[in-house]
């Protein structure tokens, strides 16, 4: 009888604990939300880097270097060593420092000078033209265009955006566009929000089509390196 009473107890039990440990979830899933929504509204306060400053970095270095894509990067890396103290913000200032990047359709390479939980800073670009899907992302971008030209365009429109050297090409947080890079173009990127979520947009096509792994490799130790060294100064 006692057996019977044991097992019936049991029985009971099981749906109860079941219940709980989906009510523990869902409580936790509740806080993890309410914390990241709290630290987006305050993530300004660790940006360093402005868009319209950057815009006047990347003009400057057209102005300063025609005609010359390695004295712009040249201007902008000392342009930011320069102006930004290291105690402030970690530089990446090996411009030898190049990888492949394939991501959403497109492949060029990419010269990482920034990387941090809240912003990126990058040189991208290709000398044979490329083109591809922006991917959709938890941070805004903005393009810089140094030499070529991008083009772009939102589904339903049926006249394209155009963006010479010297101009800047937006892509708020959230939106997605196809683009395209001319043949020669390269640009300054930069991209301010949460960084992380995006990084598997920039890796995903190395896993399901290029099967470059070095490349995935040398992107992930590069973006790690400058990501963890920033953290080490304060930098967020």
């Amino acid at each position: 009888m006692a057996s019977k009473k044991s097992s019936s107890t049991s029985k009971d039990a099981a749906p109860s604990s079941c219940i709980m440990r989906w009510v523990t979830r869902f409580a936790v899933l509740g806080v993890l939300v309410a914390v990241f929504r709290y630290l987006d509204t305050i993530k300004d306060r660790w940006y360093v880097f402005e868009p319209k400053a950057l815009h006047e970095v990347a003009q400057a270095a057209i102005a300063a270097n025609p005609n010359d894509t390695a004295g712009m990067i040249n201007h902008i890396v000392t342009n930011l060593t320069a102006t930004y103290p290291p105690s402030q913000i970690r530089i990446n200032t090996n411009a030898q420092e190049w990888v492949f990047n394939n991501a959403g359709g497109a492949m060029g390479a990419m010269y990482i000078i920034h990387a941090s939980i809240t912003e990126y800073l990058i040189i991208f670009g290709t000398p044979l033209g490329t083109e591809g899907h922006t991917g959709m992302h938890t941070a805004d971008d903005y393009f810089n265009i140094l030499v070529g030209e991008q083009w772009a365009f939102y589904p339903g429109a049926l006249e394209l955006e155009r963006y010479p050297a010297g101009s800047v090409h937006h892509l708020p947080r959230g939106h997605v566009k196809q683009y395209k890079m001319h043949e020669g173009c390269f640009a300054l990127e930069y991209a301010r929000g949460w960084i992380p979520p995006m990084l598997p947009f920039g890796l995903a096509d190395t896993i399901t089509s290029t099967l470059d792994f070095p490349t995935f490799y040398h992107t992930a130790r590069i973006t790690a390196r400058e990501m963890i060294a920033n953290l080490f100064i304060g930098k967020i």
